[in-house]
């Protein structure tokens, strides 16, 4: 009977706009909620199949979902831990029973923004107990194969072990100029000795002494130097390393470049890459003395000697000051020496469905069948955007829009009670009929 469904339609109406009602309800309330996702009511109608004598109200349906594609803005933080995807994409996180639990075993979940602190272990965490995943790198920063399509290779962003930190030199380069003079047979013969200062594994300060003694012809210029290399970690620093024979070409368009170099007792030259190799107590360092014939690292020219541009890196015992996130999820410490190291790559998750993801508590999200599968991105490639550190996501959350939808929602529950209403009244009077 059409009046029946005239009142399955009005009951519908109500309890549709119910749902509608509660999420303007949860989007109000969470309108100063960091990361927040707004919540969606979307109404779609429902038909009976009609007879041409009398027609049949089919009502309303209402499919709520998480706008988790829709981003809220960014608003600018003085917490370098403060971190947010700039667009597209979420962190991936877990809590803390997933801190000491196996990769296959721990909750992933995936967040927008996140304000971080280190707690009494190290572990960066968010206030609502979310602990933030990420790449450990490797000493030389980088990151290497992991896998992408599950959490298998994360692991909980710990700076704890990372307090202090010694940087032991593995490089130094020589930019030198020798005095072509001193290889005249007029020269007195009188070596140079440059001292490089360089650290060791354990931070502490050494010297590294190189002596560099012109070969005097008896006639001409031998444009020649022995060069031997000295170590105050190596003994009592008296005793030579290493040493090697050094002579430069005195060509029109090649003079003052370097012609041949022979590394013997302990060092060894690779010509390919101009580095001369030393087995130091804490571990090998290449010395750049130049390539054959290259216009870096160690001339002969007519000037002074002049060791001006002599560059090594390592770095003393430092204590940690400060963690950077940079824009493409580096997570860099940053040490009172100055020196930076990365630590973690933070990635950045994407599925095919963003709307699709289970909504969690606390603004996070997990993956489901709907979603598709998760794929861990470097932050700012593919489809992903890049992180945005100092900041933090705001709620995506229109007051202004949330208010005007609740007015419209209580005029159409108004509206589907009156339909009840009338029909109650109707079938009121179709009884009294029987009287």
């Amino acid at each position: 009977m059409s009046i029946s469904s005239s009142l399955n339609a009005g009951v519908m109406g109500l309890n549709s706009n119910a749902s509608r009602l509660s999420t303007i309800s949860d989007n109000i309330a969470n309108s100063s909620t960091y990361g927040y996702k707004r919540s969606v009511a979307d109404f779609s109608s429902m038909v009976i199949q009609q007879r041409s004598s009398a027609y049949s109200a089919g009502g309303v349906r209402v499919d709520t979902f998480k706008d988790i594609a829709a981003n809220g803005p960014l608003v600018t933080t003085g917490n370098s831990t403060d971190i947010a995807v700039a667009g597209r994409g979420l962190f991936p996180v877990t809590d803390s029973a997933g801190l000491d639990a196996l990769a296959s075993e721990r909750a992933l979940k995936l967040t927008p923004t996140g304000s971080f602190f280190a707690d009494e272990d190290g572990n960066l965490r968010t206030q609502s107990g979310h602990f933030l995943l990420g790449w450990a790198a490797g000493p030389d920063g980088t990151v290497g194969n992991v896998s992408r399509s599950s959490g298998a290779s994360l692991v909980p962003v710990n700076i704890a072990a990372s307090q202090y930190l010694a940087s032991p030199t593995t490089k130094i380069d020589l930019g030198i100029n020798l005095p072509a003079d001193a290889t005249l047979s007029t020269g007195t013969g009188e070596p140079y000795s440059l001292p490089v200062e360089y650290f060791d594994n354990l931070g502490r300060a050494q010297t590294l002494t190189l002596q560099f003694s012109p070969n005097v012809p008896a006639t001409g210029s031998s444009n020649a130097w022995n060069v031997e290399i000295f170590d105050t970690a190596s003994g009592d620093g008296t005793a030579s390393i290493g040493n090697f024979a050094v002579s430069f070409s005195d060509e029109v368009e090649t003079g003052g470049r370097i012609a041949s170099l022979t590394a013997t007792g302990g060092a060894s030259y690779d010509a390919e890459t101009g580095n001369i190799s030393l087995a130091l107590p804490h571990g090998n360092v290449d010395i750049f003395a130049g390539k054959i014939g290259g216009t870096s690292g160690i001339s002969q020219l007519s000037a002074p000697f002049s060791p001006a541009d002599v560059i090594k890196d390592g770095a003393p015992i430092g204590d940690l000051q400060s963690v950077e996130i940079d824009e493409k999820g580096f997570l860099q410490a940053v040490y009172s020496t100055g020196f930076r190291r990365t630590l973690f790559q933070i990635p950045v998750g994407d599925v095919p469905n963003m709307n699709g993801l289970q909504a969690l508590d606390a603004q996070a999200f997990a993956v489901s069948a709907d979603s598709g599968n998760l794929y861990l991105w470097d932050a700012g490639t593919g489809p992903v955007a890049e992180v945005a550190g100092y900041s933090l996501m705001e709620s995506a959350t229109d007051i202004a829009a949330e208010l005007t939808d609740l007015i419209e929602t209580q005029r159409a529950y108004s509206s589907n009670a009156k339909i009840v209403q009338t029909v109650d009244e109707m079938l009121q009077e179709t009884t009294n009929l029987k009287r």
